[in-house]
């Protein structure tokens, strides 16, 4: 603080030597020639540079409010490895994982992690089972080829709300999201039917005999309901076995991640939950984040609707060659 007031004197163009004298006389003893040994001393490379990813991670975590308060943003959730990726793909491009590991100690902060989680399926006594045409095998080449679901539950002062998400395998985007206070088959039909229609309204439609409706062996997922509008859209029907935690690992992480980084914190939605519309709020701010800002390992630290952007701009610059080279040859 003392070579910041000296600093700030010599500015005004006064000496050293006479800022050294007055100070003596007000009780602070600093000598010229120390003022100059530190201003002479120079910080190491690396404090330099681990001090600039620690003001980039507290950014990146923290945000103020316009009352003042300081409130943790969804990318605090990210872990070391993502909070890396995030700031390599926007404010420290080429940030190693040495630095934002000191700098996470530093802050203390450390993202969030998930709990166990309950089981939700029930299996159907006398519902149609379908074959598992999955088999574990959660890996796509486009969009709109596997489809994974899968629901949970939410506790509001109101009840249970029963939350389910339909995830394409391709992107891991989540394609559709539904909230219900019951367990009716219009949990599982009405996202669907969401998930369709987003799809033809974006401009890539599902195409008949190409998609795998993935699910567990629950009650609601091997009803006559869906089976027939399966049916009804051309999709393949794919369950699970009953008593397998892998059968629909996808589904079930995306729960997971959902429960940890939605209802578990207060960055989508701050206080108790009190109705069935309170989860839909801080739904739809997680799925939103979800799909644009957050990045996901599988798909190369990217986020989903990125990932299929790419996918479809590479697509189209494909399908341009021919027609350049046939108007080059003519």
């Amino acid at each position: 603080m003392i070579i910041g007031f000296i600093n700030s004197l010599r500015t005004n163009g006064f000496a050293v030597e006479s800022i050294c004298r007055v100070l003596r006389e007000q009780g602070v003893a600093i000598a010229a020639r120390t003022y100059r040994a530190w201003k002479a001393r120079r910080p190491a490379a690396r404090t330099v540079s681990d001090a600039r990813v620690v003001d980039a991670v507290r950014s990146v975590v923290w945000k103020v409010n316009d009352d003042g308060r300081r409130t943790m943003t969804p990318e605090g959730l990210c872990g070391r490895v993502k909070m890396r990726a995030h700031l390599d793909r926007t404010v420290l491009p080429g940030v190693s994982p040495g630095a934002v590991d000191r700098a996470m100690k530093t802050l203390r902060h450390n993202g969030v992690r998930r709990a166990k989680g309950n089981r939700t399926t029930i299996p159907s006594k006398d519902g149609v089972r379908a074959g598992d045409l999955v088999n574990r095998h959660f890996r796509a080449d486009e969009p709109n080829r596997v489809w994974v679901t899968d629901f949970t539950y939410v506790r509001t002062w109101a009840g249970w709300v029963y939350v389910v998400f339909i995830v394409d395998v391709f992107s891991r985007r989540i394609v559709a999201w539904h909230a219900s206070t019951s367990k009716t088959v219009d949990l599982v039909t009405v996202p669907l039917r969401m998930a369709l229609r987003q799809r033809r309204r974006e401009g890539h439609p599902v195409k008949g005999t190409e998609l795998i409706h993935h699910s567990d062996a629950g009650s609601q997922y091997t009803s006559l309901k869906l089976t027939e509008r399966l049916n009804l859209e051309d999709i393949a029907a794919s369950v699970g076995s009953v008593g397998d935690a892998y059968d629909n690992a996808l589904a079930e992480s995306v729960n997971g991640l959902y429960k940890t980084e939605c209802i578990r914190t207060t960055i989508f939605h701050s206080g108790p939950y009190r109705t069935s519309s309170d989860v839909e709020f801080a739904t739809a701010g997680w799925v939103d984040w979800y799909n644009v800002r957050r990045l996901h390992s599988s798909i190369g630290q990217m986020p989903p609707i990125e990932y299929e952007t790419l996918h479809y701009a590479d697509l189209s610059t494909e399908d341009q060659r021919p027609l350049e080279a046939a108007q080059n040859l003519g």
